[in-house]
């Protein structure tokens, strides 16, 4: 898979980034052989690009992409993470993290949102300890959205002075809406934005921030393709899933409408997901989630076939037609 330049740093990223939120538990458990066998099967796609946080299964995520690279050649692969999160003790563990995080596993710590330099630290050393690494090539600061002043005051300034010592290799902020990535893109000096979900065929309305990011030379990783669910099948079914909730109608008519059209060129819905973010050249890396290794199979094959200058008139053309159905 071919590699390329994240911006302006050294770091190198694929067309295609291992989102590790599933083998952390999201939603339901894995077990630890089921999420080896995909992060093998990644290796084997040529897939060298991961991406991690605290949050996902409070750790777990993190432990298990460890240990699944702990034997690969450091240099042969990149490694981001988020700080933003600390982990610590639950004081009062109800059992399971389901319903307060939403991942399938026991509760015995909690999340307390720290965006200081101190919790930066804390935050990067912890990840270090779980992921087996003496660095990580890319640090995130992980949806600030209700904490955007310390991020820009204190977070941001943490990382450029660890990219300034060569502790990581690239600065980044992550977040699932437009205006805190664009707010920092204005403020701040970043390497690079994970935006989740709103540079997608269906969502598009990220079009302003990959606007700013390109006058400033920072790099866009589109990350959350399939909406968290809705574009991963061929046709949408009346109980999938999107941004983490259950789909609306409106919604679910808008996302046929594109599987409709990928149908009439031959290709599949999920297909056509996975390739829409990187028809921007701003975009440096689409990011998607696997918990089996038949999804990154399909998903490594579809990230390197190209739709045709046909196809993407037709789904153009859905997109907008989708974008007038009324809200339900």
């Amino acid at each position: 898979m071919r590699a390329r330049p994240l911006g302006r740093t050294s770091v190198q990223v694929g067309t295609l980034g291992f989102g590790a939120a599933p083998i952390g538990n999201l939603h339901s458990p894995i077990g630890d052989s089921q999420a080896r066998a995909t992060l093998d099967a990644a290796w084997a796609a040529g897939v060298r690009y991961y991406d991690t946080a605290p949050h996902y299964g409070l750790g777990l995520s993190e432990r298990r992409l460890g240990d699944a690279l702990a034997h690969r050649p450091r240099a042969e692969f990149t490694v981001s993470t988020k700080v933003g999160r600390l982990l610590e003790p639950n004081p009062a563990p109800t059992g399971s993290d389901l319903t307060a995080g939403g991942f399938a596993v026991p509760d015995t710590l909690v999340r307390r949102p720290d965006y200081s330099r101190d919790g930066v630290l804390r935050s990067l050393e912890g990840s270090l300890k779980r992921l087996r690494l003496d660095h990580v090539d890319i640090a995130y600061v992980h949806d600030p959205d209700d904490h955007l002043d310390a991020a820009l005051a204190h977070a941001l300034p943490a990382l450029t002075a660890l990219r300034d010592q060569g502790v990581i290799g690239a600065v980044g902020v992550g977040a699932n809406t437009v205006a805190p990535l664009l707010r920092v893109v204005a403020e701040a000096e970043v390497d690079a934005v994970m935006v989740a979900g709103r540079w997608t065929l269906l969502d598009r309305t990220a079009r302003p921030l990959l606007d700013a990011c390109a006058g400033r030379g920072v790099a866009v990783v589109a990350a959350a393709p399939f909406n968290s669910g809705l574009l991963s099948r061929p046709y949408p079914p009346s109980d999938a899933t999107f941004d983490y909730g259950p789909a609306s109608e409106s919604v679910l008519r808008r996302a046929r409408l594109l599987a409709e059209a990928s149908g009439r060129h031959g290709t599949a819905l999920p297909h056509a997901a996975l390739r829409f973010p990187l028809r921007d050249p701003g975009v440096a890396c689409v990011v998607a989630g696997f918990r089996t290794p038949e999804e990154v199979v399909s998903a490594a094959r579809w990230v390197a076939t190209e739709l045709t200058e046909e196809a993407w008139l037709d789904l153009d053309t859905a997109a907008a037609r989708a974008a007038e159905v009324p809200p339900s």
